[in-house]
């Protein structure tokens, strides 16, 4: 039996985009719409089982509904730049799913969707409609039924003509009448003034349409039937506004619609693109095992595979280890299984030389007569050619082996060549520089609760492969660096900067778990005291943590204005009671509590779990392959967002303490780097003016943009003069900026030309970088870090408009990662040749954090900011301010 589902693409992408909070993949592309999308579909391809669909969009901005009324829709404001990005895309993984889409230029969707439910009537074939508009409620009928998303669009109601009774006192058609009386603020239909839902709904269930209404205003009375007298013109054409026209002229669809499912090879790419591995998890669109398996076994067979699993073997282990004095490159791949490589298991090795590959169980690498090998992994003239040396060196620390002369790292040096690509797996990189496919960790170990070692044979030829694959790459790697002038940066950077790592993460930062403890119990008793309070506000004890008993309170028994509806109740999200919070004084003690709350769990009780016991020390781990800024991201804790702005958030630092009696934690900060970076890559005059003077910058842009002297700059200007500074670094649009002012867009937009025409300097160098960005295909940090950006021609505007924004900030932040990143190359050094006791422990950002014995805390306090302001020549002066003290806290 068929079964339609036809999807109101334009209605279902703007209320994901609303209802999801910001996610953005590894390349900056805002994704929440199509995440929500996804999600929403996957669930009704699930619970509905069609046999066909449609997703129908919008095709511009003019219908022919603009003819009789030219202000249509004309309320609604411009699509904000990070939804319009996603339809493109949402459009690509469409065709991905196989789904068919249709769009018309002059008809809404809601009119295609009108006609395909018209034929489904015909053909007395089963439809359902889903929508966040209930202007689709005028479709239902016995064949058709209209899904409505609510919370979010994660759940729907289902709307029949029997359930549209139930709600309304309705039919179908009558939605229609009750759009012309009451209008639709949405649509910017005008309906009659003074007549809200009620009313409509209560003149329809006396008189049945608008025309009926009209027909009898003799029976109706006072203000009431004087505004529809006067604006019974408005009443006719807002029904005719919301009408759904079902004739549009499109071919029978039938076949064109009918759904066979998807292709997972290509569903599976797309979502990879997309970066929604949970996605790709929950369908399970990871390689086929048996297909991984032929490959792999076809793979192995041109290998010579040696194997050492004892001292019986040592005549493999001396043939290696000679074929390891050879200058030629080598192939070394060390298996480390978990994600935090603090705590990863370390399984089994290979080497490939070119004429064999020896594998070896990591238990064998640990007996007498290994002791040769491990000589060499340790050796740092013996040069070592790996796929993650940064964890390989780590893990290996924990178990007292180190790993010296590190030469090439094929990760590293592919996170180079493509910094959006956030997997960067050794799988991933063989197959995109078309080596022979290898076998994935989970087709061969399993995944989650799954996990398992595979016998002993097919763990050895895993590992051959691996360490074949890195062979084979290394010198393919090499020749694009050295193509894409990035030797320097990979050799004189990134490389040297992944042994400083791996160095500050075996090190870890001294943790007082009694500090944590008590600051712990202190957020107890305020938590106590507040929930006391809140409870007093309230007239009642209830849980708190209940978005459900919340929303009873506030809404139902205090009467705040309720904000938004969820499938439970009423929403209390952060953003609902932020507007409440003028309201009630309980709103602030609820904001409170939750910002306490989560500093006790998240950060208290989170942190004190990652004390190693044997260390008394945190360790984290910091990935250099993620972000495509060129950003470190800190992991296994988190140690880059401890919450500052709190007073209580500040206070988690005093438990983070220098490891030896009698020192100091010196933590030395870039001021305004990202903004001097701009001031120097832009030539902006004003910018450096400001710099090169040493003036607050925000103060400086608020008296520009206003034209006003220093004196005159109140709180409110530089708020937002520094909200625009940091919003053009990082490419924010005028939506954006109005969401952080809490202002409109027209302003926002105001304010960011106003800047521009201030700062031209920074202007021409946005015109310019997007030239750039088009003529060559990619933009460049200072240092040469490179940022693909295929789109940058996209005839699409707002797939080209997310590139050009991309290529604006990423000079600017890349730059800026570049220089941090510089400075610890730069700091490593000088502790070294000067022979200081002093050990870098942390990079938070822009700060980098020391401990440091007494007898040389004053030349630290001179040499650290000295290194960082001279990591890079700019035209305007680096500045690094440096304090100190007994903890992080004091040193802040």
């Amino acid at each position: 039996m068929e079964k339609w589902m036809l999807i109101d693409g334009n209605s279902i992408a703007y209320r994901a985009f609303f209802a999801m909070p910001p996610l953005t993949n590894s390349a900056g592309q805002h994704t929440n719409a199509i995440f929500g999308f996804t999600t929403m579909l996957l669930k009704l391809l699930e619970q509905e089982q069609p046999t066909h669909v449609l997703v129908a969009f919008d095709a511009g901005k003019i219908t022919f509904r603009h003819k009789g009324y030219t202000e249509y829709k004309g309320g609604r404001q411009k699509t904000p730049p990070e939804l319009s990005e996603q339809f493109p895309v949402l459009k690509e993984l469409l065709q991905a799913f196989s789904i068919s889409q249709f769009e018309l230029s002059g008809y809404e969707a809601d009119d295609i969707i009108g006609t395909l439910t018209r034929r489904a009537d015909e053909k007395g074939v089963q439809a359902v409609v889903v929508t966040g508009d209930k202007d689709m409620l005028q479709l239902a009928s016995d064949n058709v039924t209209i899904a409505v998303t609510r919370k979010g669009v994660s759940e729907v109601d289902l709307y029949s003509p029997a359930a549209i009774q139930e709600k309304y006192g309705l039919v179908p058609q009558q939605i229609i009448d009750l759009k012309g009386l009451m209008g639709d603020t949405s649509d910017n239909i005008p309906g009659v003034p003074g007549v809200g839902e009620k009313t409509a709904l209560k003149l329809l269930h006396e008189h049945g349409t608008v025309e009926s209404v009209l027909d009898n205003l003799d029976k109706l009375k006072g203000k009431l039937k004087e505004n529809i007298e006067t604006h019974k013109d408005s009443a006719i054409m807002s029904k005719k506004l919301a009408t759904i026209f079902r004739e549009v002229p499109i071919e029978e669809e039938t076949e064109r619609i009918r759904y066979a499912g998807y292709d997972a090879a290509q569903l599976a790419e797309a979502f990879r693109k997309l970066e929604f591995k949970s996605l790709i998890d929950r369908l399970e669109l990871g390689p086929d095992a048996d297909q991984m398996e032929e490959a792999a076994q076809a793979s192995a067979a041109e290998l010579n595979i040696r194997v050492i699993e004892s001292a019986a073997d040592e005549e493999f282990l001396i043939e290696l280890l000679k074929s390891l004095e050879q200058p030629d490159t080598n192939g070394l791949y060390i298996e480390a299984v978990g994600e935090n490589p603090h705590h990863a298991e370390l399984i089994g090795l290979a080497v490939a030389t070119g004429e064999a590959v020896y594998a070896l169980p990591y238990a064998v690498l640990q007996q007498p007569f290994a002791g040769k090998l491990r000589e060499w992994l340790e050796h740092p003239d013996k040069p070592k050619y790996g796929f993650d040396l940064h964890k390989t060196e780590l893990a290996l620390a924990w178990s007292g082996i180190g790993l010296g002369g590190a030469a090439f790292d094929v990760q590293l040096a592919a996170y180079l060549l493509d910094p959006t690509d956030s997997s960067q797996t050794l799988s991933s990189i063989n197959e995109k520089h078309g080596q022979p496919t290898l076998p994935s960790d989970d087709a061969v170990y399993g995944k989650g609760a799954k996990f398992k070692l595979p016998d002993a044979q097919t763990l050895y030829r895993h590992l051959a492969l691996k360490a074949e694959a890195v062979r084979r790459l290394v010198p393919l790697l090499m020749e694009e660096l050295n193509r894409t002038d990035m030797s320097k940066l990979y050799f004189e950077l990134e490389q040297p900067l992944s042994r400083i790592l791996a160095g500050m993460e075996h090190l870890g930062i001294k943790v007082e778990k009694a500090e944590l403890e008590a600051l712990g119990s202190d957020l107890e008793r305020q938590l106590t005291t507040i929930v006391s309070d809140i409870y007093k506000h309230a007239g009642t004890e209830f849980n708190i943590g209940s978005p459900k008993q919340l929303g009873e309170i506030l809404f139902e028994k205090l009467g705040l204005p309720a904000k938004k509806k969820t499938k439970t109740g009423y929403s209390t999200d952060a953003d609902v009671l932020e507007e409440l919070a003028p309201y009630h004084e309980i709103i602030p003690s609820i904001l409170h509590y939750r910002q306490l709350a989560k500093l006790q769990s998240t950060y208290v009780e989170g942190l004190l779990k990652e004390v190693r016991e044997e260390t008394g020390k945190i360790h984290t781990y910091y990935r250099q392959t993620i972000a495509a800024t060129g950003r470190l991201s800190s992991q296994f804790p988190n140690l880059q967002n401890i919450p500052i702005r709190l007073e209580e958030g500040r206070k988690i630092r005093k438990a983070f303490l220098p490891s030896e009696p009698g020192w100091y934690i010196l933590a030395a900060d870039y001021s305004q780097i990202e903004l001097r970076v701009l001031a120097h890559i832009s030539g902006d005059e004003n910018l450096k003016e400001a710099f090169i003077h040493d003036m607050d910058i925000h103060t400086k842009t608020a008296m520009d943009v206003f034209g006003v002297s220093a004196e005159q700059v109140d709180s409110n200007m530089r708020r937002q003069a520094k909200a625009v500074n940091f919003g053009i670094v990082y490419g924010i649009s005028d939506f954006g900026l109005s969401q952080n002012l809490g202002i409109n867009r027209a302003e926002a937009g105001k304010f960011i030309n106003q800047y521009l025409e201030v700062f031209k300097g920074v202007r021409q160098f946005m015109d310019d970088i997007k030239n750039d960005a088009r003529r060559d295909g990619y933009v460049t940090t200072l240092l040469g870090r490179r940022r693909y950006l295929n789109d940058i021609k996209a005839s699409n505007f707002n797939i080209r408009s997310f590139a050009e924004r991309t290529a604006m900030n990423t000079p600017i932040q890349g730059t800026a990662a570049d220089i941090i990143k510089l400075a610890m190359v730069h700091m490593d050094t000088a502790l070294r040749e000067r022979g200081l006791k002093s050990r870098m422990l942390l990079q938070v950002h822009d700060e980098l954090v020391f401990e440091v014995p007494e007898e040389e805390l004053e030349l630290m306090k001179q040499l650290v900011p000295d290194v960082m302001a001279g990591a890079l020549k700019l035209d305007v002066p680096l500045r690094a301010d440096v304090s100190y003290g007994l903890n992080w806290y004091e040193a802040k």
